[in-house]
């Protein structure tokens, strides 16, 4: 009997049946096309950004700035172009404003010359000055005499030019003491000094340096400024008397203690020199400012130092 229970039990199947999706509606293609409106608005945007002239910006700014001023004046902005080209124009090198064909290559090829030409005067400077001091170290070395002082000669190539230092010495002075008369050996000196500059087509400047030594009455007239014009002018001539033309130079100036050679020590015999300086041509424009002034050959004559007054040694 069991078992025709369970023969008799229906078999029961169970069928899902599966529908579609339900239906999300079109909000999303809204959504999309408001994106796509937004980036082609931005794009335009940074288009007309960099397309418009800095004319018309500043016209928009003044605009949003006092519109009604703008509006009651009318016009568009200052500067505005009818070019999308940066700069407006035709010139394509321009970066503001508008320019003539051509002005802006003009003045780019002249600097661009100018500057090759500045340097390859520098290049050729330097050449020179380097073989100059070589020259004068060589003719201080095969010159016995010369080579005896050649502790007080003192060659430095400066961004100014070829400097030559003629420095005093304790136990060797170049000039008498208070005085301006040169030594033999500083003639010497400075007439092979001389015959070496007799080539060199640069300009020269001559200064002549003290110690901080000064005369006891020096209030009366005649002080260190005086003395170191005066051994300036001594060295002058002793260069003229090499043959070197008076139109070489382009200064002689005395210094007095004004630039010691020794800070520290300011009553160092050191401190007592002749400087000359042979110029770049950069240095001698910048001194002679592009306009050739005369050369001051002889210095006005200074007073005479007051009689039977103590001189300290200079």
């Amino acid at each position: 009997m069991a078992g025709d229970a369970k023969k008799l039990q229906p078999i029961i199947i169970k069928r899902i049946k599966k529908g579609g999706h339900v239906a999300h509606g079109g909000a999303w293609k809204i959504a999309y096309a408001d994106f796509v409106t937004a980036m082609m608005a931005f794009f335009l945007l940074m288009w007309l950004l960099g397309s418009t002239t800095e004319g018309d910006k500043k016209g928009l700014s003044d605009y949003f700035s006092s519109p009604l001023k703008v509006a009651m004046q009318g016009g568009s902005g200052a500067g505005a172009s009818n070019s999308v080209i940066t700069g407006g124009g035709s010139d394509l090198t321009q970066s503001a404003g508008q320019a003539r064909r051509g002005d802006g290559n003009d003045k780019t090829a002249k600097k661009m010359s100018g500057d090759k030409l500045k340097a390859e005067v520098a290049r050729r400077d330097a050449q020179l000055l380097a073989a100059l001091s070589a020259k004068i170290a060589a003719a201080i070395a095969s010159n016995p005499k010369m080579s005896e002082f050649s502790s007080q000669i003192r060659l430095e190539i400066t961004p100014d030019g070829l400097q030559i230092q003629i420095v005093d010495d304790q136990r060797r002075p170049m000039f008498d003491s208070g005085s301006a008369a040169v030594k033999p050996y500083m003639r010497d000196i400075l007439r092979e000094i001389g015959v070496a500059l007799l080539d060199v087509e640069n300009k020269i400047s001559l200064d002549g340096h003290t110690d901080r030594s000064s005369y006891a009455n020096a209030a009366r007239g005649y002080s260190n400024w005086e003395l170191s014009a005066d051994r300036a002018n001594s060295s002058r001539r002793e260069l003229a008397a090499a043959g070197m033309p008076e139109e070489k130079l382009a200064r002689v100036v005395g210094m007095a203690s004004s630039l010691l050679l020794e800070p520290e020590n300011p009553l160092s015999p050191s401190n007592r020199r002749i400087s000359i300086l042979v110029m770049t041509k950069d240095a001698e424009e910048r001194l002679l400012g592009g306009n050739k002034i005369p050369v001051e050959l002889e210095a006005e004559p200074a007073p005479a130092p007051p009689p039977n007054t103590p001189q300290a040694r200079q």
